[in-house]
């Protein structure tokens, strides 16, 4: 007689469940951590090239949309019941006032960019997923290592059907605000190499 062996099943934590080990101390205060899929997910430890794109994008951003966004950082945004990701950045629809009793909703994001040093690989798989599979429309990925902007679009239950990849010397358009126009370089630090040079 052939064995069977049941296949392993994880327990998925809800949102509601999150807050609570946070309030019973489970959850240590100062601990980064964030809710994705069901899962806790301790936050990496951000290097100097990270800060420095999430500054830079942040500050770009707001110049740019004026009063037709809030731009989110590293805030919570809830999209759905198991998944309550901080995203470095996340255009979010205005005003202020609306989110009094609640964080954003997946039908109230923009746009979400995470900026990755070490946590690419996270950022391309689990956390395009979660995304995708939330209707986030517009997701991007600065990469300050290899200088590049990941581009995901067309999101579906299996994950995005459309990724192009803009080098630092091209341009892109938020999907909402089309005749607003970035150069992948404004959200980066400087090339420590040409830097030398200067």
């Amino acid at each position: 007689m052939q064995k069977t062996e049941t296949p392993l099943t994880f327990r998925l934590w809800t949102v509601d469940e999150y807050y609570l080990m946070a309030e019973a101390g489970i959850l240590d205060p100062e601990e980064r951590v964030e809710l994705m899929e069901g899962q806790v997910i301790r936050m990496a430890a951000k290097g100097i090239s990270h800060v420095i794109a999430g500054k830079q994008t942040q500050k770009l951003l707001e110049n740019l949309l004026a009063q037709k966004v809030l731009v989110w950082t590293q805030d919570p945004i809830r999209l759905n019941n198991y998944s309550e990701p901080e995203p470095d950045i996340a255009l979010v629809m205005p005003p202020l006032e609306r989110y009094l009793d609640h964080h954003p909703i997946a039908s109230e994001v923009y746009l979400i960019i995470e900026v990755a040093d070490t946590t690419f690989r996270i950022d391309r798989d689990k956390k395009a997923k979660a995304y995708s599979r939330s209707g986030i429309a517009d997701y991007c990925i600065l990469d300050v290592v290899d200088r590049q902007l990941h581009v995901f679009r067309e999101p579906s239950e299996a994950g995005y059907q459309n990724e192009i990849i803009f080098s630092e010397t091209e341009s892109i358009s938020p999907l909402v605000f089309p005749d607003v126009s970035v150069i992948v370089s404004q959200m980066l630090p400087k090339n420590k190499a040409l830097k030398e040079r200067l």
